[in-house]
């Protein structure tokens, strides 16, 4: 069952009430994995686990749940990588993340993160929803804790939608055209919902 093939929209409500549920599960398995990582002195970003974060979000709403895409995407007024680029740049994604736990900030990680899931966009469905997991992921093994909070940063961008969006693109535009992502306004973004996040506990 896919139940989008099957209403062909997003708000229908079964669609919305199984994309709680689903989400409820995705971070279900984020703080298992999170966990698990710690307790072996070993944190990790694998693709393994993003492929399961996107499984995790999009199981039985769209096709191809934690599959990379087989098929060129346009999203918006970004233009993501061709498809048979994917795997590889996936590689070398995860390789960089997991070279930098130690010296780099937490929250510069996570934002890294967050602006790289999107722009790759290997999925064909529920990245957004795995770019943000992942972030989270990223920013509770690097600080070594669960930040506090009743609404978690991942809730918060989404409800922050068009500043999100607009942080992403201009980001986006920057790595097009010099090689090198302008991450500051994303940045600035998850600063301030993450103390949105602290202050709601």
């Amino acid at each position: 069952m896919i139940l989008f093939e099957l209403t062909n929209t997003e708000n229908h409500p079964v669609y919305k009430s199984l994309e709680v549920e689903n989400g409820d599960r995705q971070y279900a398995f984020v703080n298992s994995v999170a966990i698990a990582s710690r307790d072996i002195g070993r944190p990790f970003l694998s693709q393994h686990v993003i492929k399961a974060l996107n499984y995790h979000a999009i199981a039985c709403l769209h096709i191809s749940a934690g599959e990379y895409r087989p098929c060129e995407v346009r999203v918006g007024q970004h233009q993501p990588p061709p498809y048979y680029r994917v795997p590889a740049l996936m590689d070398d994604f995860v390789n960089q993340v997991n070279r930098h736990w130690n010296e780099t900030d937490p929250v510069v990680l996570a934002t890294y993160v967050l602006w790289r899931l999107n722009n790759i966009h290997p999925f064909v469905n529920g990245n957004g929803r795995t770019a943000r997991a992942a972030c989270y992921f990223v920013l509770c093994l690097a600080l070594g804790r669960f930040p506090q909070g009743k609404i978690i940063l991942p809730q918060l961008i989404k409800q922050n939608r068009p500043e999100y969006v607009e942080a992403l693109q201009k980001a986006h535009v920057a790595f097009a055209e010099r090689g090198e992502p302008d991450l500051n306004d994303l940045h600035a973004l998850v600063v301030r919902l993450l103390g949105e996040q602290i202050a709601s506990a």
